[in-house]
C-alpha cells in the first residue's frame, strides 16, 4: 500500500505546482514607464556622457583617490548599507525555505508510576519520528512572497550604490573645497603682508609729517580685517579637514595635499546622456522600482491569504511501550493533508488585499518624485557646470583689469596726484576680487561632482569591496 500511495503523492505534487503556476494572485509587476523630456533645457556638448568616465579619472590628484579609496573602506555609513544587504540576503532565504518541504525529527518518552501500586515504573510510550510538511502553493502565496523579498534585496543593492556614489561625491566636494581654502589663505597671506608692509611705509612718512594719520589708520583697519579673515580661513580649514576625516572613517587628522586647486583637471566635455539612460543607471531610481516591484507583489500576498491554504504532512518513525530494540514491526508511516479556508472575517482579509493596493500606489508616487527630481539634479547641474564656468572666466577677467588699474594708481600715488587711501580702496577691491575667483573656481569643480552624482555616479567599484552589491549585474531580477 506504501508503494503506491508514494507515487500517487508526488503525482499529485506536481500537478498542485503546475496549478500554483497558473493561479498565482495578483497583478504581475510591469515596470513603470515615467514621462521623460527628450532633451535637457541646458544645451549640451557632443561626445561620451561624464557618466561613463570613473571616477578615478574625472581629477587626476592622487591625494583625493587615496581619501575616496580610503573612504569606501572605512566609511560606516558605507558598512552600514552593506550589512543591510546582509540582512536581505537572510531575508531571500527564509523566503525561499518555503519552497521545499521542511522535515523535522521529533523524539518523546512519557514516564508514569502508578502511587502505592507494587508495579515496576515503566516507559509507557516511547516514540521517535521524522516529520514533512509542505505547502501547496496553490494561489502564488509562497511564489509572490520569495519575489518581494527578491525585490527587496535587489532595493538594498541599490540603496548601497547610492551610499557608495553619494559619499565619493561628498569626499570630492570637501577636498575641493579644502584646496579652495587653502588657495584663499595663501591669497589672505600675501594681502596680509602687503597689508604690513604699506602700514610699516606710511607710519613712517607719518613720523615725516608726509601724510595725514588718518591714512595709516585706515592701513591699520585693512590689515586687521586680513588677519581676522584669516583666522576664519583657518577655522574653516581645520574644520574642513575634520569633515574628510568623518567621510574616511578615520579620527580628526590632517588631510594629504594634492594638486593645487588652480592645477585640477576638467573632463574635456560634459553631455549629460539621454535621459532614458539617466533612469538606467541612477541607484535611487532603480531601487525606488524595486521597491515598487516588492510592494505590487505582497497584493499577491494578500490576495492569496484569501483563500484555502492546503499542507500535505508525512511521517515515519516507531513507537513502542516499553524501552527495548525496535523491530520492523513497531515502524508506522502516515500521509495526510490539512486545509485551512477563511468563511468569516468580517472582511477583515479584504481589507488587507485592499490596503496592500493602496501602499503600492503610494509607492508608485514615490517613485515618480524620484525620477522627477532625478532631471531636476541633472538640470541644476548643468545649469550650474555652465554657469560657473562662465563666472570663472568673468571673475579672471574682472581680476585682471583690476589689478591693472591698481598698478597704475599706486604709480599715480608715488608721483603725489592722489592719496593712498584711493590705493587701499583699490588693493581691498584686488583682494575680493581673487577671493571671489578662487570661489568660482571651486564651486565650478564642485558642479562636475555634482553632475557627475545626478547622472548615477559611472565610478570604478574597488575590487572585492562592492561585491554584495554587483552579484545581481544590471537589472536582472534572477536570484542570486
Amino acid at each position: 500500500m506504501t508503494s503506491f500511495r508514494a507515487p500517487l503523492f508526488r503525482v499529485g505534487l506536481v500537478g498542485a505546482l503546475l496549478l500554483s503556476a497558473a493561479c498565482t494572485r495578483g497583478p504581475d509587476f510591469e515596470p513603470p514607464a515615467p514621462t521623460a523630456p527628450e532633451t535637457f533645457r541646458s544645451e549640451t556638448l557632443d561626445g561620451s556622457s561624464v557618466a561613463n568616465t570613473p571616477w578615478w579619472d574625472l581629477y587626476e590628484d592622487p591625494a583625493l583617490r587615496e581619501l575616496i579609496t580610503q573612504g569606501l573602506e572605512n566609511n560606516r555609513n558605507v558598512r552600514e548599507a552593506m550589512a543591510r544587504i546582509e540582512e536581505a540576503r537572510s531575508g531571500l532565504i527564509i523566503a525561499n525555505a518555503d519552497r521545499i518541504p521542511k522535515v523535522n525529527a521529533v523524539g518523546a518518552g512519557l514516564y508514569q508510576q502508578r502511587i502505592g501500586a507494587d508495579s515496576v515504573a515503566a516507559f509507557d510510550n516511547i516514540r521517535g519520528v521524522i516529520s514533512s510538511s509542505y505547502e501547496l502553493d496553490l494561489w502564488g502565496r509562497v511564489s509572490r512572497t520569495n519575489e518581494a523579498a527578491l525585490q527587496g534585496i535587489l532595493a538594498t543593492e541599490e540603496a548601497f550604490r547610492t551610499v557608495t556614489i553619494t559619499l565619493v561625491s561628498q569626499i570630492a566636494s570637501a577636498y575641493l573645497g579644502l584646496r579652495d581654502i587653502d588657495a584663499r589663505v595663501l591669497i589672505t597671506r600675501a594681502t596680509i603682508q602687503a597689508n604690513r608692509d604699506s602700514y610699516d611705509i606710511l607710519s613712517s612718512r607719518a613720523k615725516g609729517g608726509l601724510v595725514p594719520e588718518v591714512e595709516v589708520n585706515r592701513s591699520s583697519i585693512q590689515l586687521a580685517g586680513s588677519e581676522a579673515t584669516l583666522q576664519k580661513l583657518e577655522r574653516a580649514r581645520a574644520q574642513t579637514e575634520n569633515v574628510l576625516s568623518l567621510l574616511v572613517g578615520e579620527l580628526p587628522r590632517d588631510i594629504q595635499r594634492g594638486l593645487a586647486l588652480a592645477d585640477q583637471s576638467f573632463p574635456p566635455t560634459v553631455p549629460p546622456g539621454l535621459p532614458s539612460e539617466l533612469l538606467l543607471r541612477r541607484p535611487d531610481v532603480l531601487g525606488a522600482e524595486r521597491m515598487l516591484h516588492a510592494q505590487t507583489a505582497r497584493i499577491g500576498i494578500a490576495e492569496a491569504n484569501r483563500f484555502p491554504k492546503i499542507s500535505l504532512t508525512g511521517s515515519l518513525g516507531a513507537k513502542r511501550s516499553t524501552l527495548g530494540a525496535l523491530s520492523a514491526g513497531n515502524l508506522v508511516f502516515n500521509l495526510g493533508g490539512n486545509i485551512l479556508a477563511p468563511l468569516f472575517n468580517s472582511g477583515a482579509l479584504k481589507a488587507v488585499a485592499e490596503a496592500e493596493r493602496a501602499r503600492t500606489e503610494q509607492v508608485l508616487n514615490q517613485y515618480e518624485q524620484i525620477v522627477l527630481n532625478a532631471f531636476r539634479e541633472v538640470e541644476d547641474a548643468l545649469i550650474s557646470v555652465e554657469t560657473y564656468r562662465l563666472e570663472h572666466a568673468a571673475r579672471l577677467r574682472q581680476l585682471a583689469a583690476s589689478r591693472a588699474v591698481l598698478a597704475t594708481t599706486e604709480v599715480l600715488y608715488e608721483g603725489g596726484l592722489i592719496t593712498y587711501m584711493e590705493v587701499i580702496d583699490l588693493q581691498k577691491s584686488v583682494y575680493g576680487m581673487e577671493m571671489m575667483a578662487s570661489e568660482a573656481l571651486q564651486s565650478h569643480h564642485a558642479s562636475i561632482v555634482q553632475l557627475y552624482k545626478a547622472l548615477g555616479g559611472g565610478w570604478t567599484p574597488l575590487d572585492g569591496l562592492d561585491s554584495l552589491a554587483t552579484s545581481v549585474p544590471g537589472r536582472s531580477d534572477q536570484a542570486p
